[in-house]
């Protein structure tokens, strides 16, 4: 079981960046992978990008590959998305999410096979 807490949204103009975190309690946060998902207005819930558990492996979706960066932080119990080269439509309430096994590579962009989710931090990217 774990618990969820985001925090680093905001208001930026295109081009800037942010970092989000997501902390996590429990002892045994490093045995979960870890996904951040965003939906914007009106659409969809979306993938962004996963983490496996041990940190070996990472996954982007293309719109984002190249800008932005997930990372780890056992010790600490967090998971960072750091965003750069923002562009209006990354504008949308990003969540993280945990999921445990199995870890197929294909399962890591699936919301379904996440079971826990934090509350959302709101992202405004203006042009």
């Amino acid at each position: 079981q774990v618990q969820l807490v985001e925090s680093g949204g905001g208001l930026v103009q295109a081009g800037g960046s942010l970092r989000l975190s997501c902390t996590a309690s429990g002892r045994t946060f490093s045995s979960y992978s870890m996904g951040w998902f965003r939906q914007a207005p009106g659409k969809e819930r979306e993938f962004v990008a996963a983490i496996r558990w041990s940190g070996s492996s990472l996954y982007y979706a293309d719109s984002v590959k190249g800008r932005f960066t997930i990372s780890r932080d056992n010790a600490k119990n967090t998971v960072y998305l750091q965003m750069n080269s923002l562009k209006p439509e990354d504008t949308a309430v990003y969540y993280c999410a945990a999921k445990g096994r199995p870890y197929y590579d294909s399962y890591f962009s699936r919301a379904q096979e996440y079971g826990y989710w934090g509350q959302g931090t709101q992202v405004t990217v203006s042009s």
